[in-house]
């Protein structure tokens, strides 16, 4: 029997991509495969014929969780010794590695564009980003990696040219999006969402879903929307330690009526239903989940050109793509939102453009991926006694 190791530090099942790569692992299952999950705790994932294999060594800081669950993990692949072994961690004993997270040299470059030299120097000496920079450049230079999953072209094009590997060793399987749960239906929960947030049911509404308020370009967001007229306002679902501080700015710039920081939200779909359009200006987002569902929903998206859907807006021309930090074009894009004529053709080919991306086709993707590499992996198996023998 093959057997295929998955390694996640943290699995949740029910979030992002992986609830999808639970379709694929189950078609797996199927086909006679089995599966082991590495990770620090059980999540209690539906498919009870994974077999879980802890590795919750002792951590303090971050640092130390990263390389002491790399250790520990890669240590325990040893011994049991899979065919084919993928990680959604930088680690260096997978043969597949899925890069949810992008590069993260390329995040940093992002973020520290306009950074002071003291904040470019704190980066540059910190333990933590120093050991992530090491781990990757010698993740991607393993003669272990077989294949990079990359849930974006640009995710892709990152990797090939800081690290040189070719195209074909890096396949792009976009997260997909259940089109049937977020769709233009959500529109019933409109009325009730703009009462309940004391939106105008004729105003414009942007929404934007994320956390972490700094990548998510929150701040350009606000400043833009302050250049536009009374009746655009604001809607901001995720979590951010620091939403004090964004809502202290939407003060200053005179718009905290039409600016509503809600954090984050068990349930966002209703959200999706009360807005017009969606806007992400992040600094840098590998293929954001959110940008996917609203497109779903049928709203037009204005993003960045660092934002992995981006390349789906541009193609099916379902809104608006510039750079995060062009406050200029960003407002003119989301001024030209404001006009429904202009939304309505973007936000019809914005669904279309996610259609495809279905959980099935993900599925697929990923079942003829694996069986390709374990093929692989068991032709050179048994390919070894017989190079010995000689």
């Amino acid at each position: 029997m093959l057997r295929l190791a998955i390694i996640r530090q943290r699995y949740t099942p029910y979030g992002g991509a992986e609830r999808f790569v639970e379709a694929a692992l189950e078609a797996l299952l199927e086909r006679g495969v089995a599966i082991s999950l590495y990770t620090r705790e059980w999540p209690q994932t539906r498919l009870q014929l994974i077999e879980p294999v802890l590795c919750d060594p002792f951590y303090l800081g971050r640092l130390w969780r990263d390389w002491s669950f790399a250790r520990a993990v890669c240590r325990a692949v040893t011994k049991k010794a899979p065919e084919l072994v993928q990680s959604h961690e930088r680690l260096l004993c997978c043969d597949v590695y899925r890069a949810g997270d992008g590069v993260h040299r390329s995040w940093l470059d992002e973020r520290l564009r306009d950074a002071s030299p003291f904040r470019r120097w704190l980066t540059r000496i910190s333990p933590y980003h120093r050991y992530v920079l090491a781990t990757e450049r010698r993740l991607f230079a393993s003669p272990l990696l077989k294949a990079v999953i990359c849930n974006s072209r640009m995710v892709r094009q990152d990797i090939h040219d800081r690290f040189g590997l070719p195209d074909e060793r890096l396949p792009v399987v976009y997260n997909a999006v259940d089109s049937e749960a977020f769709s233009p239906k959500l529109r019933s929960h409109r009325d009730s969402m703009r009462q309940k947030l004391g939106v105008p049911a004729d105003a414009t509404l942007f929404l934007l879903v994320g956390s972490g308020y700094v990548r998510k370009g929150v701040a350009a967001a606000l400043t833009a929307l302050s250049r536009l007229p009374d009746n655009a306002h604001l809607l901001v679902v995720g979590r951010d330690k620091a939403r004090r501080h964004y809502k202290r700015l939407a003060r200053r710039l005179g718009i905290a009526s039409r600016v509503a920081l809600v954090g984050a939200q068990d349930d966002t779909r209703p959200f999706y239903g009360a807005a017009d359009a969606f806007v992400l200006p992040t600094l840098y987002d590998p293929c954001p989940n959110a940008a996917l569902e609203a497109m779903a929903c049928g709203l037009p998206v204005v993003t960045s050109t660092r934002c992995g859907a981006a390349e789906l807006v541009t193609e099916h021309d379902a809104g608006f793509v510039c750079e995060a930090r062009n406050l200029d074009a960003l407002t003119a894009h989301m001024k030209t939102l404001t006009d429904p004529e202009a939304r309505a053709g973007r936000g019809e080919r914005a669904r279309e453009a996610v259609l495809p991306l279905t959980p099935e086709a993900m599925t697929l993707q990923l079942v003829l991926l694996y069986r390709e590499l374990l093929a692989a992996a068991h032709a050179a198996r048994t390919e070894q006694p017989k190079t010995a023998a000689l």
